[in-house]
Formats: structure tokens, sequence, C-alpha cells
């Protein structure tokens, strides 16, 4: 789950773990724990910072090797000394780790610290990638400090909610707030590493100001680089606002760049047709608000579970996956119930005929786009 932190206190001692798959979050935690620990003084002699990454099984024993010899030797000077392992890539479940070199020095590494180290000796150690069935890790958890920082996983359904509330926090953080379609086109964009977040927010900030601090989706769109992601959003965005001419001359792009037709209608039109409808039909049948995400979060989850149990749902069984319906709610307002069912039935026979005729994939999309557009209300069709 991205970004956030698991924080094991058992042993606070001179043992300090930070792993996970947030690389960028990984190297900055683990920096400010150097500096803490240093008090932000390395004069190049009394702490020592070894390399982690290993080319093969033997360059990870020799790794081990160094990493104890640094844990074992005591400062020329005395005081405290910090030894810092890190980016290590020998403890994945990969062709290196799994290797009896590899795992003979990973034992030997292990035994020393589990014979203890000197008291004035601090050690860290930061890997992106750790096989938390084998031994090593078991001793990591009883034995170290553990932080533990991990990307969102983007194949669950609700990946898109978690990473808008990460951009949200960091984005308070800065003085900065967005507009809805902002928050939704930079969550497609930046994607779901924090330093990646990070980088964008900070862009951002920089370049609204100190006059202006609230984001539009011209500013996203003029400084964060667009992606494959964000050409689905647009087009998906299009077919919300009736804008049959400009889903379709983005469809033609992709077509024209080799994207299948059925990869568009999986990616770009199925989805918007289907929170269209089920955020309607939420709006009409259950009286829902939708004036925040909060309100309408709330109200959706405070359902019945009969009533909800048609809504998509978070893997992790949390509740209802929100967040894509909220968005779709407001375009919602501007089509009748009736108009979205019968939408969602042309949607239907268009992805058969994708798959089953021989038709033409663009003139069927193109028809479909219209159908679309041709249901929503005036006087917004265009």
């Amino acid at each position: 789950m991205a970004a956030k932190a698991k924080v094991t206190p058992q042993n606070t001692g001179n043992f300090h773990a930070i792993v996970g798959t947030d690389e960028g979050l990984v190297r900055e935690k683990a920096l400010q724990l150097y500096n803490q620990l240093t008090g932000g003084v390395d004069d190049g002699f009394t702490h020592e910072t070894i390399d982690g990454i290993a080319d093969n099984s033997e360059s990870a024993f020799e790794i081990c090797s160094i990493t104890i010899q640094a844990l074992l030797t005591i400062p020329m000077f005395g005081g405290d000394k910090v030894v810092w392992l890190r980016n290590v890539n020998f403890l994945a479940d990969n062709v290196t780790g799994r290797s009896q070199r590899t795992e003979a020095g990973v034992e030997k590494l292990r035994a020393t610290l589990e014979k203890g180290i000197p008291a004035s000796v601090k050690f860290i150690l930061t890997a992106q990638g750790v096989d938390k069935r084998r031994g090593f890790w078991k001793y990591i958890e009883k034995a170290a400090a553990v932080q533990a920082y991990d990307r969102i996983d983007t194949s669950r359904d609700d990946w898109q909610e978690q990473v808008a509330s990460l951009v949200t926090k960091k984005s308070r953080e800065l003085g900065l707030r967005f507009t809805p379609d902002a928050l939704a086109l930079f969550v497609l964009l930046a994607g779901e590493q924090s330093q990646q977040i990070g980088n964008e927010l900070e862009k951002l900030d920089l370049f609204l100001g100190p006059e202006r601090r609230e984001i539009t989706e011209d500013d996203v769109r003029v400084l964060v680089p667009l992606s494959r992601a964000a050409v689905v959003f647009e087009i998906g965005k299009a077919i919300q606002l009736g804008n049959a001419a400009r889903a379709i001359q983005l469809i033609d792009q992709q077509l024209e760049a080799d994207e299948s037709a059925i990869g568009i209608m999986r990616a770009s039109i199925i989805g918007v047709v289907r929170n269209l409808f089920m955020a309607k039909l939420i709006m009409e049948k259950f009286k829902v608000p939708t004036g925040n995400y909060s309100a309408f979060s709330g109200g959706l989850n405070r359902l019945p579970e009969a009533d909800r149990a048609w809504l998509p749902q978070k893997k992790d069984g949390s509740g209802v996956n929100v967040f894509p319906i909220f968005l779709a709610a407001e375009n919602a307002k501007n089509f009748d119930l009736s108009s979205l069912q019968h939408v969602m039935e042309a949607t239907l026979k268009a992805d058969q005929a994708l798959v089953t005729t021989g038709l033409d994939h663009r003139l069927v999309l193109h028809r479909l786009i219209v159908e679309i557009a041709t249901a929503r209300r005036a006087p917004s069709r265009r």
C-alpha cells in the first residue's frame, strides 16, 4: 500500500531496517535516519556506507563479509559509529538471492548480528526487495526497528483512491489544493511512486507561486508529462462531456499508434459508461449527496449491504470502490437514467461487434461515441 509505513518498535536499539518497494521513500527515510544517527556529521572516517548492489552471488558474499568487518570495527577515535548497508538487492527472491553462496554470506551476517555488535555501533540496512519467507527476514522482524514503505498496488481496484489520498495529503503540506478534475488527471499522470508524486507537486508549487494555490486541470496538463493513462482519461472525459469530436480524435490517434480497438474499448469507454450509470442510479435511488468526496463515500458505505452489493468493492473487503464513481457523478447529472441504460446496452453490443464480427473497428467506435454524446442532455451536447 503506497507510501504506507509499518514501523515495528520491538527493538529500537542499534539495528534499523528500512525496506519496501517505494524506492524513493525508502531512500528518503534512510537518509533522514542516517543524518539523525550521525548528527549530520560524516568525516569520511568514523562512519561507513556500503553499497549493497551485488552483480552475482560471489559479490553478495563479499558485501556481507565487508559489512561484518565494518560492524565489528571500533572507530579509531572512539565515539559512535554508523554502518549503512544500502540498496541491498540480494535479499529478494531472485537468482542471486537464491544462490547457496549468497545464503552463506547472509547467514554469516545474521550470526554476527545475533552474537551482538558493539553498543557504540549502529547498523542501518535498506532494501527494495526482500523475500519475507526466509529466515533472515524473520530475524530482522524480531531484532530490528523495521520501517516498511511499499508502493500502492495498481492492480487493486481502489488504487486511484489511495493515490488521490496520498496526493491530497502531500499537496496540503505545501498549501496547495486541486480542483476535482485536476486531481483525477494528476493521479493518472504521476503514478504511484511517492517520490515522483513529490517531484511533480514541487514543480506545480513553483509554477503557481505564492499568489495562487489552486491547481487546475490546465496546470497539470502543462507541467506533468503525458502518459498512456492520461490519454485514457482524456477519452473518458470527452465522452462524459458529450464532446464526440474530441473523443473520436483521440481514439483515431490511438488507432494510428497501433493501439487495438478492443483495448481502447475496455480501457477508455466501458468503465466510463458503467460509472456514469452507477452514479446516476445512486443519485436517483439512494439520494446520496455528491457535493464532496467524504459525504459521497460515507453515504455509499452506510447503505445496507444488500443495497451496495452490486457496486464494485475494494479487494480487501473494506467497502465500495468509491473514487471512480464519485468522479463520474457530476457529469452523470446531464444524462437521464433511461438514456444511460440504452448507452450501456449499446456499449455491450459494440464490444461484442469488435470481438465477434468483421466490422470496421474505427466505425464501431465512432458510432458508439456519437450515441453516447447524443444521449447527453442539451445544451451541453457538442
